[in-house]
């Protein structure tokens, strides 16, 4: 009987209205923002093994802002590209950074962009630059790290209220509105539960779509075990204004996820930690539950082919997926290029790829065993190593520069179906992973 009431009482509560562009947080088990282990290869990992939502990692709005857009010509990918300053120094050759990376067909529907900010005016602008591309935008301000309160933002915006109030309604208006896509933001608990509720209570009332909660106050760190007692009262008060709530803290894998749903009356789940170690954690037991490290790594390295992700990072990630006292472990570390970290790790179907892309990221040089067999070297390659054969015989020095590649601006944001497919190479290619479609959003108000 009482199960009835509930959901007649469910039934009653008031729904804020999904943009005809943005998704809904409700029923969703999602990937947390995380700086670094966030990047585009990790996502598609996570949507792969079954994330409903992917948050990409916290870009500060001032790094965003005065982006150029451009399609990458070899595999579709939007990158949002800038100069380096080098520190105001002309001498040094510069190469394009690129910011933010986005796979237009594989996340689209399910990509939430996170921006760190402290001024409504600077969030508007950096927001503006990719909402079109993205099917919502997330506020930080649950960072305790000193990178984000030092300037205000992240879990600082938590004791500036009236700024974070400012900053929601700016971006509901002049961002939400017109691109028809959810702003949201991810806050964490205060130290008791009326100061909570009291921030709860205001952030609702902007016009938000949804609110993600990370259970941990400020100074508590991750090995410190989450607090939810004030879990089902956030989740009350956003319901009553017709908001998501998501939960985020010591979520291990879906079926956990769906769990503490039920028991806190949740709408949504966020993985964080557990998807660093095995993004697999996304799939149901009934389903196959957890893969075997080397099936995720394996992927996770296609992926970054694929995406033509910076190396550095490649490795970081790695170092988390691969068993720390694993042989393997060791490999991937000493590897310094994508075709040796494949050889090492004896994903021998992945070389092929691999030697293209360090090619294209300037890594081939540093081959450990030299071009593989039957590959020779690029043109560009062989006239620098010439270069600087002659150089040593006059007992010189000689350096190369790679040219930096002009960016290709197309005017500004533009829908995700006019990108083009991306172009094929003569080389033959493994069957991409699939990556199951995103479920249909119901705009529909419920009253």
């Amino acid at each position: 009987m009482s199960s009835v009431a509930e959901s007649a009482t469910a039934a009653a509560l008031p729904r804020v209205p999904i943009p005809a562009n943005g998704v809904d947080y409700r029923g969703k088990i999602v990937l947390a923002p995380m700086v670094r282990s966030g990047e585009l290869p990790s996502r598609l990992l996570a949507l792969k093994y079954g994330a409903d939502l992917v948050w990409g990692p916290e870009t500060i709005d001032r790094a965003i802002i005065g982006c150029e857009r451009h399609v990458n010509p070899r595999n579709g990918c939007i990158e949002f590209s800038r100069m380096p300053s080098n520190g105001g120094r002309p001498d040094i050759v510069s190469k394009e950074s690129v910011i933010y990376r986005l796979d237009p067909v594989r996340e689209k529907g399910r990509l939430v962009f996170q921006m760190g900010t402290a001024n409504p005016e600077l969030a508007v602008q950096a927001a503006k630059v990719v909402a079109a591309d993205v099917s919502g935008i997330d506020v930080n301000s649950g960072c305790p790290k000193p990178f984000s309160t030092s300037g205000g933002m992240g879990a600082a915006l938590l004791r500036t209220p009236d700024k974070l109030v400012s900053i929601l309604e700016a971006l509901v208006h002049e961002v939400g509105e017109p691109f028809k896509i959810g702003i949201s933001v991810k806050i964490r608990i205060l130290e008791t539960p009326e100061v909570t509720e009291a921030l709860v209570s205001r952030l609702v009332r902007t016009g938000i779509t949804g609110l993600t909660v990370h259970c941990r106050t400020t100074p508590m760190r991750p090995r410190e075990r989450a607090i939810r007692h004030q879990l089902r009262m956030i989740a009350d008060v956003c319901h009553k204004a017709g908001v998501a709530c998501v939960m985020n803290g010591d979520v291990t894998s879906r079926d956990q996820g769906l769990a503490l749903m039920e028991e806190f009356g949740v709408d949504g789940a966020m993985i964080a930690t557990a998807a660093e170690t095995n993004s697999s954690c996304f799939r149901a037991e009934a389903d196959g539950g957890l893969a075997p490290w080397r099936d995720v790594v394996h992927e996770y390295l296609r992926f970054c082919i694929e995406s033509e992700n910076r190396l550095g990072n490649t490795k970081y990630l790695l170092n988390m997926l691969i068993p720390g006292k694993n042989q393997d472990f060791k490999e991937a570390k000493l590897s310094r290029t994508y075709t040796d970290a494949c050889r090492r790790l004896k994903f021998n179907d992945l070389v092929p790829l691999a030697i293209q892309l360090d090619e294209i990221l300037d890594l081939d040089r540093k081959w450990e065993l030299g071009p593989p067999e039957g590959h020779p070297r690029s043109k560009a390659v062989q006239n620098a190593m010439e270069n600087n054969e002659s150089a040593k015989a006059a007992g010189g020095e000689c350096t190369r520069s790679k040219a930096t590649s002009p960016v290709i601006h197309n005017g500004g944001p533009i829908r995700t179906s006019s990108i083009p497919a991306p172009a094929k190479t003569e080389t033959d290619q493994p069957a991409l992973a699939s990556i199951p479609a995103p479920m249909a959003q119901n705009t529909e108000v419920t009253a």
